[in-house]
């Protein structure tokens, strides 16, 4: 991979990276807002439940894509980014303009889904 493909794939995770910071703390001001609404009845009560439910689940994917994504840059900086951690052999940049925090090559990745 060149340097130029490399900061071109750094430039993409700190975008995603900042996305993601702005949505996690957006979805936090929601759901703090949803507990403090007062529910008038069981239907009030049940919606803001499943929102705030949503927004918890929301918030855990979120987080974890963070990780992932923080774990990319550090591979980036310790030039270890785009090599698949079980066959290591490079991933392809297809696969990486997909999803530039991919750990696993595609055979890999299949692989490790069915353990």
């Amino acid at each position: 991979m060149t340097e130029k493909e490399t900061n071109e794939f750094r430039e993409m995770l700190l975008k995603r990276k900042e996305e993601i910071e702005k949505t996690i703390s957006d979805k936090q001001q929601e759901i703090s807002s949803l507990t403090e609404t007062d529910a008038s009845d069981e239907a009030d009560f049940a919606t803001i439940s499943t929102d705030s439910e949503m927004g918890h689940t929301i918030n855990t994917r979120l987080r974890n894509e963070l990780q992932e994504i923080e774990y990319a840059l550090f591979k980036i900086s310790n030039h270890t980014y785009g090599i698949c951690e079980m066959c290591e052999e490079p991933i392809g940049i297809a696969r990486l303009k997909v999803k530039p925090q991919a750990r696993y090559c595609i055979v890999c990745r299949e692989i490790v889904e069915k353990s």
